[in-house]
């Protein structure tokens, strides 16, 4: 097993998890702008293996996963909520904008992370 029991070691997952960060969406890239460093007072990674999923951004402390889509997510609304599902079931808390919503709103987004960061600290207590 390894270090992390949330990933699965896999070759095909780590070379997609290398392939989605250097192709990210320009959504992708400013959030992780916003993300990265700490700049909210948790660590967050970006394209990170949650047992056979890869998810855009994850906080391991807060358990927080963040998905931003694009348009392709019209084509498999299905799929993406069935995954959603399965992370809620195994205690992982997701939250979703649109590719739009952090192109253009970026202020309200960041508002709504941080006071999910918030919430979330605060019921760990």
């Amino acid at each position: 097993m390894s270090k992390r029991n949330r990933y699965i070691e896999d070759e095909d997952l780590k070379e997609t998890r290398r392939f989605l960060r250097s192709n990210q969406t320009r959504a992708e890239y400013v959030l992780w702008q916003e993300l990265r460093g700490e700049k909210l007072g948790y660590r967050f990674r970006r394209q990170v293996s949650v047992g056979r999923f890869i998810v855009d951004f994850y906080c391991h402390e807060l358990k927080l996963i963040i998905e931003v889509d694009g348009w392709v997510h019209d084509e498999r609304k299905g799929y993406d909520d069935w995954r959603e599902q399965m992370l809620k079931s195994q205690g992982y808390n997701v939250v979703r904008f649109s590719n739009d919503d952090v192109l253009f709103e970026r202020e309200r987004v960041l508002h709504q992370v941080k006071q999910q960061c918030r919430v979330l600290a605060e019921t760990a207590r």
